[in-house]
């Protein structure tokens, strides 16, 4: 093997360019994370008490991306490397079973259980007014 062969090739850790050593460190990060990605990481563990069970229910994410690099003009030197991740989780709401029967009850946001009325209410007092006023200019 040649000495470009080696490069292009590393065979031990130490030998890793830095854009090498970028990306087996996002497929050992996207190995480990994705092993857990499984259903119990959306649905929490049963939590059990006065006969009443409650399952946990989440949304679970996570992303990686990474770069490489390399000059390729002989009169230049340059490597690469780079990456970055992140993971977040949502709680969505909880699924309640109590006495056989399961029912999913979701966590909302308050401001939608606010919001949402009022402003349907305002549209509603709103729109015969807008009305009226659109059918005097048009009969003027």
């Amino acid at each position: 093997m040649t000495d470009s062969q080696n490069e292009t090739r590393p065979t031990e850790l130490e030998d890793l360019t830095p854009a090498h050593a970028s990306v087996t460190l996002l497929e050992r990060l996207a190995d480990k994370l994705g092993g857990r990605a499984s259903v119990s990481a959306v649905y929490g563990e049963p939590i059990t008490a006065n006969g009443v069970t409650v399952i946990p229910v989440a949304r679970i994410g996570f992303g990686f991306g990474g770069g490489a690099g390399r000059e390729a003009a002989t009169s230049k030197t340059g490597e690469g490397g780079g990456g970055g991740g992140g993971a977040g989780a949502q709680p969505l709401g909880f699924i309640e079973i109590r006495n056989g029967t399961a029912t999913y009850k979701p966590i909302r946001d308050p401001w939608v259980d606010v919001v949402l009325p009022l402003t349907v209410l305002l549209a509603g007092i709103a729109a015969p007014r807008l009305a009226r006023r659109l059918a005097k200019r048009r009969a003027q």
